[in-house]
């Protein structure tokens, strides 16, 4: 949506996007607790998986596995459940720190991710729709996640772990703020 400009440094150096400034607001801390039951979620249906592929080829005698790993198959539930608890533990506190959130009068910025970050900017007067949506471990926590949406896909934002409240009048605000710039261009 928004084109960064490259500029030149005068040392002869390739050219360099400018430096974006972390927005400013941190979504509400209880997101950590909703990531890490998502995350818990997950990894424990994996876990289920994984025990069940290793009592079956334990029990069946399949074997188109190598002798070396047929033999090793019971560590699977183990390893499944090492890394679910490992990612459930630190995925959920290291996307806290990353996901930010700030509206200015004209533009809609956040920051997401983990592993790889994204810096979104849409400015107001493009937003179509703001939906804010609430699942059933968000509602148990108290929050919600706002989707900030435009006629382009690569345009739109959402942004989860937000308190109710605060998700309630930020999409009031987005969606009036639209609404009155989309007046004003007609």
């Amino acid at each position: 949506m928004t084109s960064v400009r490259r500029s030149h440094h005068r040392d002869g150096g390739g050219p360099h996007p400018p430096r974006l400034r972390p927005p400013e607001h941190r979504v509400s801390a209880r997101a950590i607790a909703q990531w890490a039951v998502e995350y818990l979620l997950v990894w424990g249906l994996a876990f289920g998986l994984a025990l069940g592929v290793a009592a079956w080829v334990g029990d069946s005698g399949w074997d188109a596995l190598p002798g070396w790993l047929a033999g090793r198959i019971g560590w699977l539930p183990y390893v499944v459940g090492a890394a679910g608890l490992l990612m459930a533990a630190v995925a959920p506190v290291w996307r806290y720190r990353v996901h930010r959130w700030e509206v200015s009068s004209d533009v809609v910025y956040t920051r997401t991710g983990w592993f790889s970050r994204e810096w979104l900017l849409v400015p107001v007067g493009r937003i179509q729709t703001v939906d804010t949506e609430q699942g059933w471990i968000e509602r148990m926590l108290g929050l919600a996640t706002i989707e900030v949406n435009t006629a382009s896909h690569a345009g739109s934002s959402e942004l989860s772990g937000l308190p109710v409240d605060v998700a309630t009048r930020l999409a009031e605000d987005l969606a009036h703020r639209a609404h009155d710039l989309r007046d004003d261009a007609t």
